[in-house]
C-alpha cells in the first residue's frame, strides 16, 4: 500500500517545492471550464490558460524570460503506467486534489530502468502550484477522490509536441526519447509499447 505524503511535507523537497506566493485563484477558476474525461487528456497549450498575466508570470517569474506553454492534463486515472522526465522543471497547479506518483532519475539503472518499488506518492490540494525539478519522474496524475482530477501544466514551449527528428540511433537515452523535450519509460502492461515506448519500468504497476 502507497503512503499518501503531501507536497508541504519535507520528504517532498528532493522532488520539487511549492510555489507559496502565487495566487492560483484565476488559473483554477479557468482551469474547472476544461473538459473532464472518463480517461486522461492531455493538452499542451490551451489559449483559454494562456492569458497576458498568466503568461507573463510563468515566463518571467518562473522560467526566466524563456517561452512557456500553459495546458492541462485531466480525466479519471489510478495506475502508474510510465514515467517521464524532461530537460526542465515543470509547473502543476491542482484546481481538485490530486496524488502524484513520483521518482528521481538519479535512481534509475544505467540501462535505463527504474524499479517502481522506489516511487512515492504526494498529494497535490486542490488551488496549490508547485513546481516539479527536471530530475523528477513523473507522468498522469491519479485521482485523489471520486471526481478525477484537473490539472494545470506549465512547461517551456514545444514541450511533448511531435519529435521534429527521431534520433538515428535508438540505443542509450535516446531510445526513451517520446516527444520533444521528454523521455518517457513505461511499464510493459501500459500498452505503451504499441506506441513505441521504452519498457523499462520493472516491478508492480503501481495503483492508487
Amino acid at each position: 500500500m502507497l503512503k499518501i505524503q503531501k507536497v508541504s511535507d519535507e520528504s517532498f523537497k528532493k522532488y520539487g517545492r511549492v510555489l507559496k506566493d502565487y495566487d492560483t485563484t484565476d488559473i483554477v477558476k479557468i482551469l474547472k471550464t476544461t473538459p473532464l474525461p472518463e480517461d486522461v487528456v492531455y493538452e499542451p497549450s490551451v489559449a483559454a490558460l494562456e492569458t497576458t498575466e498568466i503568461m507573463d508570470y510563468f515566463t518571467n517569474h518562473v522560467y526566466g524570460g524563456l517561452p512557456v506553454q500553459v495546458g492541462y492534463c485531466n480525466g479519471h486515472n489510478h495506475t502508474l503506467n510510465a514515467l517521464e522526465y524532461h530537460r526542465s522543471s515543470e509547473i502543476n497547479i491542482a484546481a481538485k486534489d490530486l496524488i502524484l506518483l513520483i521518482g528521481m532519475q538519479q535512481d534509475m539503472e544505467e540501462d535505463y530502468t527504474y524499479d517502481t518499488a522506489k516511487v512515492e506518492a504526494f498529494l497535490l490540494p486542490a488551488g496549490t502550484a508547485i513546481e516539479v525539478y527536471a530530475t523528477t519522474l513523473h507522468y498522469a496524475p491519479c485521482d485523489a477522490t471520486n471526481e478525477g482530477f484537473q490539472c494545470v501544466v506549465v512547461l517551456p514551449k514545444d514541450t511533448n509536441l511531435d519529435l521534429v527528428k527521431k534520433p538515428v540511433s535508438a540505443k542509450g537515452e535516446d531510445a526513451l526519447l517520446f516527444a520533444r523535450n521528454k523521455w518517457l519509460v513505461a511499464h510493459k502492461d501500459s500498452g505503451l509499447d504499441k506506441d513505441g515506448a521504452f519498457i523499462g519500468l520493472k516491478g508492480e504497476n503501481l495503483t492508487v
